[in-house]
């Protein structure tokens, strides 16, 4: 079956005067208009197309890639805003349709937003929607304490940033455990902290406890070896401020990766820093 809104492994059937018509393993065709078509081919060659509805809500092929498919997240700009709804910029030919009521606040032309694919059931159309925690859930998770998982920035809350996880869950960065700037669409990797009893999870973006020791203390060093003299102005007595903004790292992070170092002698301690041996 040709699947809408997503990348598709089809097979060349015949070539007409429109372009190349394309099948999938049970017969369903679809078009690959002319300005596709690739300058050599042969017929039943294997070619891997995105299929989409043109603006006759007709299923097309084509060789674009867009921001996002079909049931994924992505950050769009807003094109237009009509009586109908919002249009967004997908990358494609016709724009990806938000109605009002998939808003999760009006949306304006210029503006970016979070918005989450997906096909209308009702219409079989591709639509957006910025009410992205209508897509999550946390009733049966996936992941468990300490996982690393993959996140997209959601949207802030008076206790930190929410997140997504693994594309199925919601999760939360508590305020202090941010310690590099973050915005809305961002891609990162984090951590697993805690599940709570009623499976809301608390994300870090480093490792936690022992876990996270070592990869802090390679960084520690990486800035070490960079820095001419091998000295680094910080110390167990440093600000926080200074410590977050020189490393991105907390102080309680920063003293364990600085123990390890010099437990395994590979710098000393000073009083207005530390320094390579």
């Amino acid at each position: 079956m040709i699947r809408i809104g997503d990348y598709n492994t089809l097979e060349i059937l015949r070539e007409s005067d429109q372009g190349l018509y394309l099948a999938d393993a049970e017969n369903n065709e679809v078009l690959l208009p002319n300005r596709y078509v690739p300058e050599s081919f042969k017929i039943w060659d294997q070619i891997e197309v995105f299929v989409y509805l043109d603006n006759e809500e007709r299923p097309v092929a084509v060789t674009d890639e867009p921001y996002v498919v079909r049931d994924d997240f992505a950050l769009l700009r807003c094109n237009q805003v009509t009586n109908h709804g919002a249009f967004l910029d997908w990358g494609m030919v016709k724009e990806l349709f938000c109605p009002f009521m998939e808003q999760a606040f009006k949306m304006k032309a210029g503006g970016w937003y979070l918005i989450f694919c997906y096909l209308d059931k009702e219409t079989d159309r591709l639509v957006a929607s910025s009410k992205t925690n209508h897509f999550l859930d946390n009733n049966e998770l996936t992941v468990q304490q300490f996982d690393e998982v993959d996140l997209i920035v959601s949207h802030p809350s008076e206790l930190g940033m929410n997140v997504i996880v693994n594309n199925e869950h919601l999760g939360l960065i508590f305020s202090e455990d941010i310690f590099k700037d973050v915005s809305i669409g961002d891609r990162l990797k984090g951590y697993v902290k805690k599940v709570r009893h009623d499976n809301k999870l608390d994300i870090v973006l480093g490792k936690i406890g022992y876990r996270n020791i070592e990869p802090n203390a390679e960084l520690v060093m990486q800035h070490l070896e960079d820095s001419a003299d091998g000295f680094l102005s910080l110390n167990d007595k440093s600000n926080p401020d200074d410590i977050k903004n020189e490393l991105q790292m907390s102080k309680k992070t920063f003293k364990k990766a600085i123990g390890t170092l010099y437990k395994q002698r590979l710098i000393v301690i000073e009083t207005d820093g530390i320094r390579l041996i």
